[in-house]
C-alpha cells in the first residue's frame, strides 16, 4: 500500500491555475456568510439579506450548473441596493486568504511534531538512498 501511496504521490501534478480557477469558482458561495454580516452590522436586516443572498446564489448556480457559465453572484450582489454596505469592500471580501483558517498553523505544526522527526531518525537511510529512500 505504501508502495502505491509513494507511485501516486510521485506522479501527482498540481496545476495552480486550474486549482485557483475552482476556487473562484466557489469562493462566491463560501463569501456569503462575510458579506451578510457585513450588511447587518451597516444597518441592514438580517432576515432580507438572507433571502435576497439566496435569491441571487440560486440565480448564479443555475448560471454555472445549468449553463456552464461563470459564477456571477459577486456581480449580482454587487448590483444590488441591499448589499451597498459592502460594494466598496467585496473585492477585500472576495481574497481567499480569508477562508483558509487555521490551516497554515496546522500544517506547520504538524510537520513539526511528526513529520520532522520522523525525517530526523531516518535521515543516514534517506541520505544513502535518496529518493530511492521512498521505494522501499
Amino acid at each position: 500500500m505504501l508502495r502505491t501511496a509513494a507511485d501516486v504521490a510521485g506522479g501527482l501534478v498540481v496545476y495552480p491555475q486550474v486549482v485557483n480557477a475552482h476556487v473562484q469558482q466557489e469562493l462566491p458561495f463560501m463569501a456569503t456568510e462575510d458579506i451578510l454580516m457585513a450588511c447587518v452590522k451597516g444597518g441592514g436586516d438580517r432576515q432580507v439579506l438572507h433571502e435576497a443572498i439566496r435569491e441571487h446564489s440560486v440565480e448564479a448556480a443555475k448560471v454555472v450548473k445549468q449553463q456552464g457559465g461563470k459564477n456571477d453572484l459577486i456581480e449580482r450582489l454587487a448590483g444590488d441596493a441591499l448589499f451597498a454596505p459592502v460594494h466598496a469592500t467585496l473585492g477585500d471580501i472576495m481574497q481567499p486568504e480569508r477562508f483558509v483558517g487555521r490551516c497554515a498553523e496546522q500544517v506547520d505544526a504538524y510537520l513539526a511534531s511528526y513529520i520532522d522527526p520522523l525525517l530526523a531518525r531516518h535521515e543516514a537511510t534517506l541520505a544513502v538512498h535518496g529518493d530511492d529512500a521512498m521505494r522501499v
